[in-house]
């Protein structure tokens, strides 16, 4: 094995599938997939863990493959959260940092950043990430990177982005069971994020839709920077099941029906014909698409909602991008831009090497985030020897990271 070659591994949680990527990472920084994987879950309930033993029966299962795939044995991993506990809150701080001729370092950049959040977090909150929007020297204008000027007072405007901490230790202790240690905690929505935009985008302002099986997560960006993270408890499965009650049918066949017939930009006239192993079935179009309509306009409505919230309702030049497993429903963007009256589009990790076109799918663009993230931390595994980690994932030591999201 290559002694200079290190690896990243991404592992996405999600409600009803499990999924990692594993990359390698070449003396010159090239990033190559070398193994992938994914799995049905159990144990979670709208992105948050119900059953500790669930998503370890699942994870380790799947990391097998995963494994044999790579050559790489899995000990850690960056890891997605999810669920309507994540927050983000916006604050500032202020310290005095010395005499004008004081030259500002990584360390003051530390202090005004713990006491940009001491007091304002709760408790009971596990954060997750501080995003500094930007820094002001002596009252001054705002500057993106203050180290190396000079000055006596450094104030900082910043998103804080958090999780409830009993939920971020369980999940950490399922994993356990799986003999996977957590390196850093990251949601959902904002590592697929990281997978499909480029920074255009993210300066101009954009927001992306990671529409998953039980929930429909927001991550909407301005400025180069994350603005705000919203959850609506609703997802693809909720068409599932409205399908399954009111077509008088099981999952299996109306899951089928979704992936199949919807939206197909809601075109009407002729039946829809499905066959599930030997059975046939048969239902008016017009029936189907009622039903899916009403539960897509219910679900795009509360992300509407989550933009109004934000502020950016209908203010985002570059639109929305949909990922996740609920994006692949025919034609959703077309439904998707009608109901949040935006420009829309489909997103998917794109120009990967190595295998990485099997991962360049919309319900890929969480892990293979989450695997770009670990391949840009200083705590990125070196070779596939086992190692020992802290319980806590290392969460302390590299609260203020220098990457953000």
């Amino acid at each position: 094995m290559d002694e200079t070659v290190r690896y990243a591994v991404g592992l996405d949680i999600g409600t009803e599938n499990v999924r990692a990527v594993v990359a390698s990472i070449a003396k010159d920084g090239k990033i190559s997939v070398v193994g992938y994987n994914e799995a049905k879950n159990a144990g979670m309930r709208k992105g948050i863990l119900a059953n500790l033993a669930g998503p370890a029966d699942s994870v380790d299962r799947m990391l097998g493959e995963v494994e044999r795939m790579s050559g790489y044995e899995i000990h850690s991993a960056t890891v997605s959260v999810n669920g309507s506990q994540l927050l983000t809150t916006k604050t500032e701080g202020m310290i005095a940092v010395g005499t004008a001729e004081h030259e500002i370092n990584e360390e003051d950049l530390m202090r005004v950043e713990d006491v940009a959040v001491t007091g304002r977090i709760p408790a009971n909150r596990e954060i997750l990430d501080v995003i500094p929007f930007g820094y002001s020297i002596d009252g001054g204008e705002a500057v993106r990177d203050p180290v190396g000027m000079t000055g006596a007072r450094l104030e900082m405007r910043a998103n804080v982005v958090s999780a409830l901490q009993p939920n971020c230790d369980n999940l950490r202790r399922s994993l356990e069971g799986a003999k996977v240690s957590v390196e850093r905690l990251i949601p959902s929505v904002v590592a697929g994020s990281r997978a499909v935009l480029d920074e255009r985008q993210k300066e101009n302002g954009v927001a992306v839709i990671d529409l998953g099986a039980a929930t429909t997560s927001v991550a909407i960006y301005e400025e180069g920077d994350l603005q705000y993270v919203g959850v609506v408890p609703a997802g693809s499965n909720n068409v599932t099941n409205d399908l399954a009650i009111c077509l008088e049918i099981n999952t299996e066949v109306a899951e089928e029906i979704k992936k199949r017939y919807v939206t197909g930009a809601f075109e009407g006239g002729t039946n829809v014909h499905v066959k599930v192993g030997r059975e046939e079935f048969t239902f008016e179009r017009d029936r189907v698409n009622e039903v899916v309509k009403a539960r897509l306009a219910e679900i795009f409505e509360k992300v509407k909602k989550e933009l109004r919230t934000a502020g950016y309702e209908k203010r985002l030049p570059e639109g929305a991008v949909l990922i996740g497993g609920g994006s692949k429903m025919r034609d959703i963007e077309v439904f998707a831009k009608e109901a949040l009256e935006m420009s829309v589009r489909l997103g998917k990790p794109k120009n990967l090497g190595g295998v990485g076109t099997s991962v360049e799918k919309p319900e890929y663009s969480a892990a293979v985030g989450l695997m770009l993230f670990a391949a840009e931390s200083d705590s990125r595994p070196t070779q596939g020897k086992k190692q020992k980690k802290s319980s806590d994932g290392g969460f302390i030591k590299n609260l203020f990271k220098k990457f953000k999201f």
